[in-house]
């Protein structure tokens, strides 16, 4: 089944704009693991379900081709427009059918986005597409995120917190792989060599506007837009206005520090 949450023109724009990159710890990790398994160069690489080609851009310079697929059109337009990389070309489809020969891929990435993916035919897809010894990297925050300022930390946390719970009635039932913390599908590889690390903590200073925005690129969130107009507009609104008030100041361009709970899945299909 093909989940379709990313569609919109705005929520494309949105999710450019203000998705926060693939930390330098989660690159660090991800090529450490594929090094001790796959020797240099790094041919070709696969990021599926890549949005607007975040995640796609990191891992460009490690490699000498790198395709980014993804099932909105929306989201590859914005991915093309950002991306000046030229071993970079982006494809519209499913990550259950990657359009690549087989065993033709060295490492395979989903940012955020594994949790859409139907297990059983998205695995099958990976060990067709992979190298003998070609990893699998599935990796994605909690959407449980600490915000820090000053001595407010734990006020302006609980602004968000709630933010994300009037959400949580739009949220898809799939949501619950990441929610725990892709345990279902680590399970369900059939890769003997394989590990699952938590809590590695991302921190990243970012304006006031970027942190609303943030919440704006969550996948329920348009959902919520589209049934009740007013009431998310509010909601946005009122927590601003809640923000400014617990920090002190009147600029959005305040920054606040994310703090974001990541988990990582890796697995190297056996030579």
């Amino acid at each position: 089944m093909v989940i379709r949450e990313f569609e919109g023109k705005q929520q494309a724009s949105n999710y450019q704009k203000f998705r926060i990159d693939t930390s330098q710890e989660i690159t660090d990790l991800i090529f450490s693991y594929l090094e001790e398994r796959f020797p240099k160069p790094h041919g070709f690489a696969v990021d599926a379900g890549c949005g607007t080609g975040q995640n796609t851009r990191v891992i460009a310079p490690y490699f000498k081709k790198v395709l980014g697929i993804d099932i909105s059109e929306t989201q590859i337009e914005e991915a093309r427009k950002a991306t000046r990389s030229p071993n970079v070309t982006y494809s519209v489809c499913p990550a259950e059918e990657v359009q690549v020969g087989n065993t033709s891929v060295d490492l395979l990435t989903a940012s955020i986005a594994a949790h859409y993916f139907t297990i059983e035919p998205f695995l099958k897809e990976v060990d067709r597409i992979l190298k003998p010894g070609g990893c699998l990297a599935i990796f994605a925050y909690s959407p449980s995120i600490e915000v820090h300022y000053k001595d407010r930390s734990e006020q302006i946390t609980q602004v968000f917190a709630e933010m994300e719970d009037h959400l949580v009635p739009y949220e898809h039932e799939m949501t619950q792989h990441l929610r725990n913390g892709y345990k279902e599908m680590y399970k369900s590889i059939p890769y003997p060599d394989k590990r699952r690390i938590e809590n590695i903590v991302t921190k990243i200073r970012v304006p006031l506007s970027r942190l609303l925005g943030l919440i704006q690129t969550f996948p329920m969130f348009p959902i919520f837009l589209e049934t009740k107009p007013e009431e998310a507009k509010e909601m946005i609104r009122t927590a601003e206005e809640r923000f400014l008030r617990l920090m002190g100041t009147s600029s959005g361009e305040t920054e606040v520090e994310v703090w974001l709970q990541n988990v990582l899945v890796l697995a190297s299909k056996p030579q």
